[in-house]
């Protein structure tokens, strides 16, 4: 099967404007790929059309320069939310399974979205890629070989938001284990130079348990940004910000009680019981992005998180009909990757993933509605795009 490689299309929502969505859509892609005339396309479900294959080598724009902004995932700082990617599309060639790496697309002032947020949208074309070998610090001498995004958020109060990346470094099996986490640092260009260890002081450890699933949050109300990481037997290890870029936190404690094997952020405001530190949700197992769960609160205060808040409860998002995929020999899969505000109006959008194994697959942005069932998409675009 042969993944469709650097297509993009955009719908503006509404009868009228179909047409010239269409022919904006077919523009477009034409300066992206550097084709002459774009071939016709058949028109498909949900308003979107069917995918078009464009050429191996799509070019990009390069990230517009910010002036720092507040807004959660704003890798540039330029006031638009960014859309990160773990799972993406691999080359046919690909006979090894290495990890694909990690892609971002920025959002713009030029991106497309619906009519009334066209400055508010996704841009495909200004992308970036992070691997392992390009943007992975070395741990023992050994680059890692997973890359995943885990968190993001401004940990060095400088206005750009920054990642932090769960890798796989060097162990025996002997004793404590090195941290696994490591810090890509935002810039007014976006996620620039290469990797830091997320540095855990040894007295903010507990057991012999990777240090896992990060959690960004002020979770002692002094203004700047913290993390909290799992340790063992249901311990937190609280590392207070800002940090520095070396990966250091300003400060850390012993590990706090109260924990349990994975962690979250709550759903939309962060500070539950509005006491104005952030709060932690602790989980009995990861939880998969849009699905529902039930957990129990761990309340933060001026000593970081650690007082009990009662259980919490995540409800599912319902994932929109999903835009269709070439024919293929297995049926797709939609997963719910984001659920989060991209077009400026303060309501939550949602960003799913259709895919076919790992060779095709479909990101869509829909906007916030109250009836997902007929919910159109602003913008689609293949991960096919971060191929080389």
């Amino acid at each position: 099967m042969t993944a469709i490689r650097g297509w993009v299309v955009r719908v503006r929502a509404g009868a009228g404007t179909a047409a010239g969505a269409l022919c904006a859509a077919l523009l477009l892609l034409t300066a992206l790929t550097g084709c002459g005339t774009a071939p016709e396309r058949p028109a498909t479900k949900n308003g979107d059309t069917a995918p078009l294959a464009g050429r191996s080598t799509t070019p990009s724009l390069p990230v517009p320069r910010g002036r720092g902004s507040r807004l959660p995932s704003d890798f540039n700082g330029d006031g638009h939310r960014d859309l990160v990617l773990n799972d993406l599309v691999k080359s046919p060639t690909d006979s090894h399974g290495d990890d694909a790496g990690i892609g971002i697309v920025y959002g713009t002032e030029t991106g497309t979205g619906s009519a009334t947020s066209a400055a508010r949208a996704l841009e495909p074309a200004v992308r970036q890629l992070l691997t392992p070998r390009t943007h992975g610090a070395e741990v023992q001498g050994v680059l890692p070989a997973a890359f995943d995004a885990e968190a993001s958020c401004d940990l060095d109060k400088d206005g750009y938001t920054d990642l932090i990346v769960a890798t796989d470094p060097p162990y025996d099996g002997i004793g404590r284990p090195p941290v696994p986490l490591q810090l890509l640092f935002g810039s007014p260009t976006g996620i620039t130079g290469k990797a830091v260890v997320l540095r855990i002081p040894e007295k903010a450890r507990y057991g012999n348990d990777w240090p896992d699933h990060p959690v960004c949050g002020d979770f002692d109300g002094d203004g700047s940004t913290d993390l909290a990481v799992t340790a063992s037997a249901g311990r937190v290890s609280f590392l207070r910000g800002p940090f520095s870029r070396t990966g250091a936190p300003r400060t850390a404690a012993a590990p706090v009680a109260g924990g349990g094997p994975a962690l979250a952020a709550p759903a939309g405001a962060a500070d539950t019981d509005g006491d104005g530190t952030d709060d932690l949700v602790v989980l009995p197992r990861t939880r998969t992005p849009g699905a529902g769960a039930k957990g129990k609160l761990l309340l933060g205060g001026p000593g970081g998180p650690g007082r009990p808040g009662g259980p919490y409860t995540f409800d599912a998002v319902t994932a929109p009909p999903a835009p269709v995929l070439p024919a293929g020999e297995t049926k797709p899969v939609t997963d719910v990757l984001v659920h989060a505000d991209f077009d400026g109006d303060e309501r939550p959008d949602t960003v799913t993933r259709t895919h076919r194994g790992e060779r095709a697959d479909v990101i869509a942005l829909y906007a916030a509605t109250k009836n997902p069932a007929g919910a159109r998409p602003l913008i689609t675009f293949s991960t096919s795009l971060f191929l080389p």
